[in-house]
């Protein structure tokens, strides 16, 4: 096994991202730093902090020169940053040392590698926003078809009283939109420049606030207005969004393990994988690694969250944790959000199954609740719920149905209905239409 599945030849169509994992190869992190180098000396040459023809053969060069990441290793090794070799090969590569020398002008390591990684988490961001619609859409439509359709809500892993699997899907989905809303929120804290120097005080760089401003409005990114270097919050809050989004579909996909489970069978996965030895096996593969990549987020989420104790004005220890489990919360969570997307358009109701999980014994027990508060009209409700459990007990110890009981002993009360799965939904076809008409408006 790989030492991250994420990177993994082997694990690549379980648990790889491909989209999310090219942002966070050797190539596009130099790329990045690159682009950074070059805008800086551009808005730093339109500001007459270094000379403008100088200011324009680097951003040019930026854009032109190629820097192997392999030849960087070295130094990085020693350094524990890439960018010290990463300047020096960008101003060999350049081969114009009159020019050369203004590159990184007043800038330090962590200003170029973090304004690097926001432009790179934009983009991670824009596959998020773009998939998690598509899982919030198809949820959506899932959740109007079936609004009425009546099945077993379940607490503790036991039948409690009639839902609807339209509002099942619905509490798959509404969590969703609550994380579209916060992302949309965090977003303009973690998109920032940094751009603050060696202790974050900016005194290498001549009319520093305004050339960080202007290599924020370059860029496209958000001028913090001040230095981000040891205060980690941003990208802690931004882990903790991942996490978030990552267990809420993982739930999902603990749902649809048990709904798909032998003796029960209440759903039709779209994809199932098979078994190396029993042929009959339709396993719930992707509900599973929903399942699995929420745990993981978990776990990757406190190592972040532990970076965040940041000493002093910049810490390297506390750095290098984020470099460790930055990019696979990141990728965990996009292969969370493929999965939910396919699985949002492909799994499908059985609605024979969905009856049967009602009433398994043909006792009618999941009424039992109903007949409490119809009898509470007439008697005190602690009354009724003695009777009721009485009833209960005496339909399991008989095989008589409780409703036929019900109507022996209390035929004098108005049971009409009562034992009729579409009339104990309560709003469960309402909360799947709010639901669906909120993915729709989206």
């Amino acid at each position: 096994m790989a030492i991250s599945p994420f990177d993994s030849a082997l694990y690549r169509d379980l648990f790889a991202d491909r989209e999310i994992a090219a942002l966070f190869t050797d190539s596009a992190e130099v790329r990045a730093m690159m682009i950074v180098e070059g805008a800086l000396a551009k808005v730093q040459g339109e500001a007459g902090v270094i000379p403008e023809i100088s200011a324009l053969f680097i951003h040019r060069s930026s854009l032109e020169l190629a820097i192997d990441p392999g030849g960087l290793a070295a130094e990085t090794g020693r350094s524990a940053v890439p960018v010290p070799a990463l300047v020096a090969a960008f101003r060999k590569a350049m081969e114009a040392p009159e020019h050369a020398q203004f590159v990184h002008w007043g800038a330090t390591s962590q200003d170029i590698m973090d304004t690097a990684l926001a432009l790179r988490l934009r983009q991670v961001i824009t596959l998020y926003e773009a998939r998690l619609g598509a899982v919030i859409q198809g949820l959506g439509a899932l959740a109007q078809i079936h609004a009425d359709l009546p099945m077993a809500g379940r607490t503790y892993g036991q039948v409690a009283t009639p839902t609807s699997f339209g509002a099942v899907v619905a509490s798959w989905g509404a969590p969703l939109i609550r994380h579209a809303e916060r992302l949309a929120e965090l977003k303009p804290r973690l998109l920032n420049v940094s751009l603050s120097g060696a202790a974050g005080t900016l005194s290498a760089i001549e009319n520093g606030a305004d050339i960080r401003a202007a290599l924020a409005a370059a860029l496209g990114l958000g001028d913090p207005g001040a230095s981000w270097h040891s205060e980690r919050d941003c990208i802690g809050e931004f882990a903790a969004w991942m996490t978030g989004l990552a267990t809420s579909l993982a739930k999902m996909g603990e749902d649809l393990i048990l709904m798909s489970q032998s003796g029960i069978g209440e759903i039709t996965l779209g994809a199932s994988g098979g078994s190396s030895t029993m042929p009959q096996k339709a396993n719930p593969v992707m509900p599973s690694v929903l399942v699995a990549l929420g745990r993981q987020s978990q776990v990757l989420a406190g190592a972040i969250m532990g970076a965040g104790i940041h000493r002093q004005q910049r810490d390297g220890a506390a750095w290098l944790v984020e470099w460790l489990n930055l990019p696979q919360i990141c990728a965990a969570t996009g292969r969370a959000l493929e999965i939910a997307s396919e699985l949002s358009t492909s799994i499908s109701p059985n609605e024979a199954a969905m009856a049967l999980g009602i009433d398994p014994d043909n006792l009618g027990l999941i009424y039992a609740e109903a007949l409490s508060f119809a009898l509470a009209k007439k008697m005190r409700r602690p009354d009724a719920q003695t009777a009721v459990k009485e009833l209960c007990l005496e339909a399991r110890a008989s095989g008589q149905p409780l409703a036929d009981l019900a109507q022996k002993r209390f035929g004098d009360h108005d049971l009409e209905g009562l034992f009729t799965p579409a009339n104990q939904l309560g709003e469960a076809p309402q909360t799947a239409r709010a639901f669906a008409k909120r993915a729709k408006a989206l």
